[in-house]
């Protein structure tokens, strides 16, 4: 019995050692480092002429329809804006004067405001109280500010206040004041907050004051040429430049 016994017991411990799970564990980290993304595509030309050589131009003013698309795509909230601005040769808040033609002595000033610049986008802003450029143009006989462009003060680049123009956004943090992220490429629907087409206009008047520039304020006066240089004063024919800067800056 005594050795019926024991061999039982040896073949119980040799069934355990037969079964036993032997365990070796090694460990990996996996690291995920998500960066905001902001991708601003804009196609447009590279240079945008309005040419005024005839009367009824001056009148009725030129509109380039269409001439810029802004597509958006952001994994952050954000804002776009658009600013004018030039390099200051006639300036802060003014076009730059390329070339003069004729006797410049003989009449007219060169301090154009960049405001006279015309935007209107094709969706309206999607952050509801903000201001956009998504008004019609209005009529050249009732000059209005609904359409002026952007300009900082001190021509730079700084964000609109509260009251100026958003193209989507506002000013302030938070979801009153800014898109959510998102992408044009996944945007279905008949508009999108993340894809805009840009109309420019320009109407010189008669004469040529620019009755469509307005200070960029929450409540804008007139800045055409005879609020800025005086009764009776009028734009000196020739060349002026100035420039667009789409900024597209995540909303913090």
């Amino acid at each position: 019995m005594k050795k019926l016994s024991f061999l039982c017991g040896a073949f119980l411990l040799l069934g355990a050692s037969a079964n036993a799970q032997l365990i070796d564990e090694k460990d990996v980290t996996v690291t995920m480092d998500l960066q905001p993304v902001l991708q601003l595509d804009m196609s447009t030309p590279d240079q945008i002429e309005f040419v005024f050589d005839e009367i009824s131009e001056y009148y009725a003013g030129i509109t380039k329809y269409g001439a810029t698309q802004l597509r958006v795509s952001a994994t952050v909230s954000w804002d776009l804006y658009a600013v004018g601005r030039s390099t200051g040769m006639n300036g802060a808040g003014f076009w730059d004067q390329q070339l003069t033609y004729g006797n410049a002595a003989l009449g007219g000033v060169d301090a154009l405001p960049i405001s006279l610049l015309e935007l209107r986008q094709s969706q309206d802003n999607p952050v509801g109280a903000a201001n956009d450029y998504f008004s019609q143009f209005p009529p050249v006989g009732t000059p209005a500010a609904g359409n002026s462009l952007y300009y900082d003060g001190s021509n730079g680049n700084a964000a609109p206040a509260t009251g100026e123009k958003y193209v989507a956004g506002d000013a302030g943090t938070g979801a009153a004041a800014s898109v959510v992220g998102g992408s044009y490429l996944t945007s279905t629907g008949t508009s999108s907050d993340y894809f805009y087409v840009i109309d420019y206009r320009i109407v010189p008047g008669l004469p040529a004051v620019f009755p469509m520039a307005f200070t960029p304020a929450a409540a804008p006066a007139a800045e055409d040429i005879v609020a800025v240089n005086g009764a009776g004063t009028y734009a000196q024919p020739g060349v002026y430049t100035m420039y667009i800067q789409y900024i597209l800056l995540e909303d913090q």
